[in-house]
Parts: structure tokens; sequence; C-alpha cells
């Protein structure tokens, strides 16, 4: 398989390296960890004074290490003298106990450590239990565009975008030759995300009911979503559920990275809103192997390529109200805002219209841009960058040459 370098994971790795944290690789399954680990690991290795120790105990060669005292003694066994120590572990939580030998390692400050591991065990919000709070977790996504044209150099910016629309960012399906199999792939990622990092984690019983509400969230993808509302919609004369479950279940697909929730924010009042969110999903390409290509609402799912790659840039990401209008996303970096619409087609005057408007009513100076499918540069109208999609998501350093 084809191997590009993931640098802006590896900058963040290199800028927290001898950092007194534990790190975490975290991320939707696939989607790169255990290979930037490797990346990262032979970086370091190339210091003539850094002293790499690199477990995998996925693999049978390490396998008399799954037992936690064989575990530490080899970690401490490969500690060397005046050197600086490096502590890798892929799939980590195969060894039972794993986060006492962490925290005992840590504890001792004797190796800089780093951990990947699967959903099921190292979802985020528990790793502040598992090590106490001294974690440095860095969320990996799927590919990006600007990543996807490394691997797949192309000059038609405008058909690798079309590709990259519907093909995705999981580079595990690359390989293959044939469509269909690259979506069995696909598909077999989606099913054990959900069954082996959910319903194996929390021990749930009905699984039809999780892939529903995945399934119903994949199809509303840029739309409002209430939890009340998802049952009522999956609730029928034979089948039952409500909100509270709805609930618990929406919550279980967030944090295995399926899905990332975006809260509203009150423009003119300067609040988070704790109404009904949006959710946007990890890659486009589960949605298009599980429901198919017809009725996409391209918009919307152009919103979804927008919300992911903000969040792989650093932002924080929230949907804007501004009184009645909706703003598709307000970014928030370093203090500052950036409020964008996103749309598929705005050469018609009324579409234009109805995107720009909702930003001439923003009386702030923060830069305000439409995203969209223009195909051509940048350009600018009454103080509003007007940006193609995929020109913005090649170039994954800025917004543009108008702003930033």
């Amino acid at each position: 398989m084809k191997l590009i370098e993931r640098n802006r994971y590896i900058e963040t790795l290199k800028a927290v390296k001898d950092i007194p944290d534990i790190k975490v690789i975290t991320g939707i399954r696939r989607s790169g960890k255990s290979k930037l680990m490797d990346a990262f690991s032979a970086l370091v290795e190339k210091d003539t004074n850094a002293n790499v120790v690199r477990i995998n105990l996925n693999q049978k060669k390490h396998s008399s290490l799954l037992d936690a005292e064989k575990l530490y003694d080899y970690i401490e066994k490969h500690h060397r003298q005046n050197a600086q120590n490096y502590l890798f572990i892929d799939e980590v939580q195969l060894c039972q106990g794993f986060e006492q030998v962490v925290n005992s390692v840590h504890d001792e400050e004797i190796y800089d450590i780093y951990l990947t591991g699967s959903n099921a065990f190292l979802l985020s919000s528990d790793l502040a239990t598992l090590f106490g709070g001294r974690v440095f977790e860095i969320n990996m996504f799927p590919f990006s565009f600007s990543e996807y044209l490394t691997y797949f150099p192309n000059s038609d910016i405008d058909k690798a975008f079309d590709d990259y629309y519907t093909k995705g960012g999981m580079s595990g399906s690359y390989p293959y030759r044939n469509e269909n199999d690259a979506k069995k792939y696909i598909q077999g990622v989606y099913k054990a995300t959900v069954v082996k990092d959910i319903v194996q984690k929390y021990s749930i019983e009905n699984e039809d009911l999780l892939i529903m509400i995945a399934n119903f969230l994949m199809d509303n993808i840029g739309n409002t979503t209430s939890l009340r509302n998802i049952a009522t919609k999956l609730t029928s004369d034979s089948y039952k559920t409500n909100d509270k479950t709805v609930g618990a279940y929406v919550n279980y697909l967030c944090r295995s990275f399926m899905f990332y929730p975006m809260q509203a924010y009150d423009i003119k009042g300067k609040r988070y809103l704790e109404s009904n969110k949006k959710y946007y999903l990890a890659d486009l390409s589960f949605r298009f192997s599980e429901l198919g290509t017809k009725f996409a609402d391209s918009g919307h799912l152009y919103e979804n390529l927008v919300a992911l790659e903000l969040l792989r840039r650093g932002y924080e990401v929230y949907t804007g109200r501004l009184y009645s209008k909706e703003i598709d996303f307000v970014a928030k970096k370093d203090g500052k805002l950036h409020y964008i619409q996103v749309s598929d087609d705005i050469t018609r005057p009324k579409t234009f219209n109805r995107e720009i408007t909702p930003l001439l009513s923003i009386k702030e100076a923060y830069p305000k841009s439409i995203i969209a499918r223009t195909k051509h540069d940048d350009m600018q109208q009454d103080g509003v960058a007007i940006i193609d999609i995929a020109r913005w998501l090649a170039n994954d350093t800025n917004f543009g040459n108008i702003y930033f």
C-alpha cells in the first residue's frame, strides 16, 4: 500500500515531543493511527541519543506482553541510562491492566510515552479516567483532500474533487481496483466501529436500533437534529424507542468518532445554545457505502467536508444563529471568529442572495466567507470572500488569498 507522510500530525507530535504528558493518538478505525506512530517513531529514532522502544501488541512477536507484569518488565528492561527514552505502544488495550503499567512508567518519568488503541478503550472521554488527566490527545481524521491529492496526483483539481467526494478519505480502500470491493472495505470498517467499538463496549442489546440511528444521522447531515424527532421517526407499531435511548446511542456514536456534533452559537447574544445540534460524519464514504448516492443533498454533504476540514485545521466549530437566520459555521481559533456559508452552486442569483444575506447581516468585522463549487479562483463581493471548495480544501493552510 502506498504511504504518504501526514505532515499535520507529524508536526503536532513534534511540538509535544518530550513534554511530560502521555500522548494518545485517537480517531476512527483505519484512519492511520498506527502508520502515524510508525512514521513518528522512525523520525525520533534518527536522534543518536534516542532510545526508542516500539511495541505492537497486535503482533505475535509481542504476544507475551499481553500480561501486564511482563509488559512492565519488558519496558523496564529496555530502558537505557544516559539516553532520551521513548515508548510507543500500539493496541495498548490488548494488555489487561495496561493503565496501571502506563501510569507507573509515567510516574517514574523514565519514558516519553505515545499510545494508540481501539476506540472501545481509548475514547476521548475515558482518557482522563484512565491516566489521571495527564494526557495530550491527537485526534486523527481520514485523509483530507490535500492528502488525497498527494496520494493521487492530478492536475485537474475539479475532477480530483469529484472523485474524493464519493471515494472519501479512508485510504485503506484506495488499493482496491474494483469499486464494489472498495465499498465492502468501507462497510467493514463501519460495522467494526458499530459492533466492536460500541456494541461490545456498552453491552448494547439492540444493535439494529444503533444502526438505524446512525443511518438516520447520515441521511440528515446538515440538518438540525432533535433526539425526540429521531425517536418519533424510528417508532412504529411494531417498534418502540424514546429520546433517552436515542440520546445515549447518539452519544456512543460521537464518542467512537463516527460523528462530530456541532453546537449552536447565538451570534447576536454571544452565547452557546443548548438547543438541537447538527451531526457531521467522520467521512462521506460511510454515507455513500450505506445509503448509496441517490437523493444526496450535495450542499449538505459539502458542509460535511468543510466541517471536518475546519476541525483538522484546529478550529472550534459551531453552527450559527442570527435571529431567524442560520449561518452554516462559526469557526473559532485564537480568539478570532470566521463566519462561513457553504453551498453547492451559487450561480443563480436567488441562491447567491440566500447565502450572502445572512453574512451581510453580521455587523462585526470578523471575516466572512462563502465556500461553494465555483470552479474558479477566490473573489470578493461586499467584503465577503467567495471561495471554491475544491481549491480551499487543496490549500490546507488558510482561507484562500483574501483572508489569513
